[in-house]
């Protein structure tokens, strides 16, 4: 239940992460709820979803909005994505541009503050992620960098700039908990919106279909960037044997495009199959708490990125 008693002074509302491909941002999702929400991989365009991770303290709930990753769109899938972050940005308390610490400022960058500029009145602060990758030198500059991309990008409406600018790195934990405090300045005085221990609105079926996709993308992404989708058709618990854990039956189908591609996720003799089986088995334990029973099936939709009707069925 949602709590009934809170202090006065409490603090509750919603500040979405951006950014471009592979900047960080559900890394640092993940650090700032405390356990795995949304799931991550070096490459990018890797979060497809809008991905709620709750963090909840004695003066705040910050409910943290991971975006798939703004980009200039060259599949209906790419526009349909695009779509999904501006519609979520435009009801948020803030915006939080994730800008990494080891690259350069580019065109992917601008093209974010050009689009962060037609938001109205919310703040936007600028997180330089992965700042261990870097030394002091080339961070003051990129710091510099990240200051001159909001002063020009962004609208007076947005503050003249970006409202804060916060150095940042989950290995090492650098300033994990300075860029809570500093994103729960900008959320207005309200009650908790979420239950007490609550740390995403996700649904378990979809959190089980992208922890099979982050599985079978850890070895194959070369060969099929984004051409993979998941879904789970099924899931059902039912009781172990005595004095053993719960079981939970599930039965997902792995999307591909092309009938070359299927044969790269099934693998010789189904060896590649068996082992994104098996590592994605372990992360749906720890999110179910049950043993896991899981069936895979391996499809081609022809196209799928390109094509309405099969992405409709695959949920985008």
């Amino acid at each position: 239940m949602i709590p009934t008693e809170y202090p006065e002074h409490f603090r509750s509302g919603f500040v979405s992460l951006v950014g471009r491909p592979n900047a960080g941002k559900s890394t640092l999702t993940n650090a700032m709820v405390g356990t795995k929400v949304a799931i991550t991989s070096s490459k990018p365009q890797t979060t497809r979803r809008v991905i709620r991770g709750i963090v909840t303290a004695e003066d705040h709930q910050l409910i943290l909005v991971d975006t798939p990753g703004l980009h200039r769109p060259r599949t209906l899938l790419g526009e349909r994505l695009n779509d999904l972050v501006a519609e979520t940005l435009s009801g948020m308390d803030a915006v939080a541009m994730c800008i990494p610490a080891n690259e350069k400022i580019g065109p992917g960058d601008r093209f974010i503050t050009e689009q962060l500029a037609k938001l109205h009145k919310i703040p936007v602060i600028a997180l330089v992620t992965k700042v261990d990758t870097v030394t002091r030198g080339v961070l003051a500059d990129q710091l510099i960098a990240v200051q001159q991309l909001g002063e020009e990008g962004l609208t007076p409406d947005n503050g003249e700039g970006f409202a804060e600018i916060v150095p940042v790195s989950v290995k090492g934990d650098v300033q994990v908990d300075t860029v809570v405090e500093v994103l729960t300045k900008y959320l207005p005085q309200s009650p908790p919106l979420y239950p007490d221990g609550e740390i995403t609105d996700e649904p378990d079926d979809i959190m089980v279909a992208e922890l099979i996709r982050e599985a079978a993308l850890e070895d194959v992404f070369d060969e099929l960037p984004h051409s993979l989708a998941v879904v789970v058709n099924e899931m059902t618990e039912r009781d172990g044997e005595p004095g053993e854990q719960a079981i939970t039956d599930i039965y997902a189908e792995i999307y591909v495009e092309r009938d070359s591609q299927k044969g790269i996720i099934i693998g010789k003799g189904g060896a590649q199959l068996r082992t994104i089986g098996q590592r994605s088995r372990k992360s749906i334990r720890r999110l179910l708490g049950t043993q896991v029973r899981l069936d895979l099936v391996v499809k081609v939709a022809k196209e799928w990125q390109r094509n309405p009707k099969h992405m409709n069925r695959l949920g985008f």
